[in-house]
């Protein structure tokens, strides 16, 4: 490794630390968050209610606030090239037109909120209490309709941030609204103490939790804004000069890409357009999905946020090797951290489950429904993370079309696979649709980048995945026997110390067998990796 390269893996580890540290926290307090939700409404009207109606509104926190969302992907590609003192007209430039056209799209999703949720829950006409559901759900879209307009101006500053090397506040910062939905949530208990489980309060309660939902998003701007304009990065100024070759550059990647991650939320839809058949799928579908993404949101950002400013920096031609190089690196860091990740999730479902959620009105049928679906969630947490790899490598050669075209073929295969799996499945048939879907995806822009880049070495690739793969079998497999052992020494678990042994007991049994089998295959990039992290962290 020459001095330069060593120089770029030290800022490469350094960066992921604190992202990792700072998203760690926030995903910790979205657990939190969840838990206490599950505990006050479990899979009942309010929690149902709450994610059809959450369903536009968090997407486009997901798709346009996201620290790996499109926004946040245009910005850094474009500022990452630009001198500082260009940077601040361009982001208050892209503010003003953002805003403008999310302010709009706010006002529209209020008005049109009762039209938006029959036309996306068209099974709540043929339930008993479909009507409860469906009163509860519009008012809390109306109620948090003006996180589209949050959520634009949030993607815009996570990426304006991330380029002044201001990685902890955007990380950190979805913590602000977990910890506004958990005091709404304990100004609920206090006031309606065990009454909050009562049909009377049902719509009260659901307006409440709209609102610290939309309390989050609002705090976590100001938050944003104060920070860029302390550093000089843009201020909350209105600026209208749209001629400005940056905004054209920018939104030259921005639309395609927001259209094409714009596709998820079709798929999302659809998804949620099955889930209204089912009682209880949607906030199930909810909690389960985010057990993953608590740890898959941490993984990803150590992956993600470091290495698209480097793709952005090797679309040359001549730096073309390079830039396989670190295609390769995000890969096998992705394998390596997602496919022991999702076995152990299946194996030991139950027990995550039951420790995160079983408490309050969350009973036995809530942890099954939700544990069945970690299990699907875990099947395709690699594909997840490698196919956002892919994408970003596309949108460092500003190219948003073709990522565009491929989820556009997708949303067919969806439709296609939800309708064959919800028959044979039930509710976790929509996570295995999705799973179906990512890994499509995957194969489809690995192809397509083999082309572009002349040629990429997937066999070499594929090798070390697919090594990775046998440990992570192996490591799940072993971790489930360890769990029957454990619990039939120490029999049903009945309080939080025993279900954190069996888990604990059963994990390290796993991870020890993945671990052996994993160092034996002496991946670089893995080596270097686990190294300078151990070395960081030791440090502190």
């Amino acid at each position: 490794m020459t001095k330069e390269e060593s120089k770029v893996t030290r800022s490469l580890v350094g960066i992921a630390g604190i992202v990792a540290a700072a998203t760690l926290i926030s995903k910790v307090m979205g657990l939190v968050r969840q838990s206490a939700m599950g505990a006050a409404f479990s899979t009942g009207a309010v929690a149902e209610a709450y994610n059809f109606a959450y369903v536009i509104p968090g997407f486009l926190l997901i798709l346009l606030g996201g620290v790996n969302g499109p926004f946040y992907s245009a910005i850094v590609s474009v500022l990452s090239k630009r001198k500082k003192e260009e940077a601040a007209p361009l982001v208050e430039t892209m503010t003003t037109l953002v805003g403008g056209v999310l302010l709009i799209v706010s006002i529209l999703l209020i008005f049109f909120a009762p039209t938006l949720l029959d036309l996306t829950t068209p099974g709540l006409n043929q339930r008993a209490d479909g009507a409860v559901i469906r009163q509860i759900a519009v008012q809390q879209l109306q109620i948090m309709a003006p996180m589209a307009l949050f959520s634009g101006l949030i993607g815009i500053g996570f990426g304006t941030l991330n380029v002044a090397n201001q990685f902890w506040l955007p990380s950190i910062s979805p913590l602000l609204s977990s910890i506004t939905v958990v005091i709404a949530l304990g100004v609920l208990w206090v006031q309606l103490g065990s009454n909050i489980f009562a049909a009377n309060n049902a719509m009260y309660c659901g307006a409440v939790l709209a609102a610290g939902t939309l309390a989050g998003a609002l705090l976590q701007w100001i938050v944003q804004v104060i920070a860029q304009s302390r550093i000089g990065m843009g201020s909350f100024r209105l600026r209208f000069n749209f001629n400005d070759p940056g905004v054209r550059e920018i939104m030259n990647i921005m639309l395609p890409a927001t259209f094409s991650s714009g596709m998820l939320y079709i798929n999302w839809q659809v998804n949620s357009i099955f889930a209204s058949y089912i009682e209880g799928a949607a906030p199930a579908l909810n909690y389960a999905n985010l057990l993953v993404q608590t740890p898959l949101g941490v993984i990803s950002n150590i992956v993600l946020v470091p290495l698209l400013p480097i793709f952005s920096q090797l679309t040359e031609p001549d730096n073309w090797g390079q830039l396989k190089q670190r295609i390769r690196q995000g890969l096998i860091l992705s394998a390596f951290t997602m496919l022991p990740l999702g076995a152990f999730m299946s194996a030991l479902s139950q027990p995550v489950v039951q420790m995160v959620y079983k408490r309050g009105a969350f009973d036995q049928k809530a942890s099954d429904l939700v544990a069945s679906l970690l299990v699907a969630y875990g099947v395709g947490m690699f594909v997840y993370l490698a196919r956002d790899v892919l994408v970003r490598v596309f949108y460092a050669l500003g190219d948003g079309d073709t990522p565009f075209r491929v989820s556009l073929f997708n949303i067919f295969l969806n439709i296609l696979l939800d309708w064959i799996f919800i028959k044979s499945f039930g509710a976790p048939g929509l996570v295995l649709a999705t799973v179906g879907v990512n890994l499509s995806s995957t194969l489809m822009l690995v192809f397509i980048l083999n082309k572009r880049l002349n040629g990429l070495p997937m066999l070499e690739w594929s090798v070390p995945i697919m090594g990775l793969t046998a440990a992570s079998i192996a490591g799940g497999i072993s971790s489930f026997a360890a769990l029957q052992v454990v619990q039939g020494f120490l029999g049903e678990a009945k309080n939080l110390l025993t279900l954190l042994l069996q888990f604990s007991v059963a994990a390290f049994v796993g991870l020890v067998v993945f671990g052996a089998i994993a160092s034996v295959m002496k991946l670089p990039e893995v080596n270097s990796f686990v190294i300078k992290m151990r070395q960081k962290f030791l440090k502190k």
